[in-house]
């Protein structure tokens, strides 16, 4: 139970890379129930349940989920009406009337079994060895997503006990200072900020702003290292990043999750974009599983304007600059700035990194931009590289007001015209402020999701939410 307590999971918001794991376990043992469970003092918690709905906790009957994590092997029951312990299960006697049952508990590195990823059927069946075997495997897969949680945590805890320990010396040199804010306590919120994938599959909706993302790996064999987010950070105030991971594949990946997790967590902290990229820093360097990996991002804090627009922060550590997009009142056209800020160094490279930022207003009709290499690093037909002066040809062109959505989209038909040879991976992020008429005060008009990195090279897949 202490093991259980320390991942700080129970009753958290439903995840994505669970609800994945539940899902695909389904698919592949061709079962219509797969659940990710937690067993607690007194009740299995669902962390994951596909195809069932509406269940959240069952109590910790004996027969099934409360039997299969006291063993280290995969349990598997063919028929729960021939079992003596399963037969009297509420699963098994209740209206669900389950007859094949298999579990593979999930075991941590220190050997505690926190729960069990389970699949069900209606109807009596077996499974070979080598199914046992896919089972305890996506069991490995969530305790590596909740080891990734944990490490997090630990990070951010640990960045907060540093603050709090230089607050505490700065009351002790300044008396007028004693009565100064002590630390922070937002461990509890970190639960609902851990709960997220390598990018988020859909854009939330940001009163007054449009946003719009495009995401694509190199290969459909490769997961990619870039990584975007928009979510809240209180006071009507919106937090976005973007980055890149260097590398590729699993390790690579591993550690984008830290990061996204990692940004969330420091940004409900201090959201200062410096101060947010300087708690990733710090997590990086002091996490061993990272090795020698760093990144480039950049980071950004939205405060809405009373103009209808937004105060933009933007923080770089190392990573390409951003585009400001403006009307220029003449003709419909629109100008094209650089937003660079002085500075900046690689993300998890340095100890003592410096990072820099640089505020702009985001007025109605007005959009930015924000991409990894891989759009810059994109060569022509005449083998060139894109690089920042195609680049900004290319946006000095798009039409004012500015959308989020057409930039975006007109983005993806550049990249699209572009050769795959060497293709890197690309992740674009987009923001507009909608003019008057183009939508009412404070409604988010338009949020494109993500493309899935796991699509053909030829595919585009995507999806849009609309709001009236």
């Amino acid at each position: 139970m202490a093991a259980v307590r320390r991942y700080d999971i129970l009753d958290t918001p439903p995840d994505g890379a669970y609800d994945r794991v539940a899902a695909l376990a389904a698919r592949l043992f061709e079962v219509p129930v797969a659940t990710v469970t937690i067993v607690d003092e007194d009740r299995i918690w669902f962390k994951a349940a596909h195809g069932l709905e509406g269940v959240s906790e069952i109590g910790r009957d004996p027969g099934l989920c409360a039997s299969a994590v006291l063993t280290d092997d995969t349990t598997v029951i063919p028929d729960t009406l021939l079992d003596p312990v399963a037969c009297s299960n509420p699963l098994v006697a209740g209206p669900m009337g389950v007859r094949f049952y298999a579990a593979a508990p999930i075991i941590t590195v220190d050997g505690h079994r926190l729960g069990t990823v389970n699949v069900l059927d209606t109807r009596p069946r077996e499974i070979s060895r080598a199914d046992s075997s896919t089972l305890e495997d996506l069991a490995a897969v969530v305790r590596d997503q909740l080891e990734l949680r944990l490490s997090a945590l630990r990070a951010v805890r640990a960045e907060q006990e540093r603050r709090r320990i230089e607050q505490e010396k700065r009351q002790a040199e300044e008396e007028a200072r004693q009565r100064a804010e002590r630390d922070k306590a937002a461990i509890a919120a970190f639960a609902s900020t851990l709960q997220r994938t390598l990018v988020p599959p859909v854009l939330p909706a940001v009163p007054g702003l449009e946003l719009a993302c495009h995401y694509k790996t190199a290969s459909p064999q490769e997961v990619g290292g870039d990584f975007y987010d928009v979510f809240p950070v209180g006071g009507g105030r919106w937090a976005f990043f973007l980055g890149d991971v260097c590398g590729k594949g699993a390790e690579a990946a591993s550690v984008t999750s830290l990061i996204r997790y990692t940004l969330r967590a420091a940004a409900l902290v201090d959201a200062d974009p410096t101060a947010t990229l300087k708690a990733l820093n710090t997590a990086l360097l002091l996490d061993a599983a990272v090795g020698t990996r760093f990144c480039t991002a950049i980071f950004g804090l939205l405060d809405p304007a009373r103009d209808g627009g937004f105060t933009v922060t933007l923080a770089t550590g190392g990573h390409p600059p951003a585009y400001h997009l403006s009307p220029t009142g003449e003709g419909g056209g629109v100008r094209v700035e650089a937003v660079r800020a002085k500075g900046g160094m690689l993300v998890g490279a340095f100890a003592e990194a410096a990072f820099a930022s640089r505020t702009l207003h985001l007025a109605p009709g007005e959009g930015l931009l924000l991409y990894t290499d891989g759009l810059t690093e994109a060569r022509t037909a005449d083998g060139d590289m894109l690089a920042d002066t195609g680049l900004t040809d290319f946006l000095a062109r798009r039409p004012a007001p500015v959308s989020a959505g057409v930039l975006i989209d007109d983005t993806v038909a550049l990249l699209d015209t572009l050769p795959d040879t060497e293709r890197d991976d690309v992740a674009l992020l987009a923001l507009s402020v909608p003019t008057a008429d183009a939508a009412p005060a404070g409604i988010t008009t338009t949020a494109h999701s993500a493309a899935a990195p796991t699509a053909p090279a030829d595919a585009s897949v995507g999806q849009e939410n609309r709001r009236p």
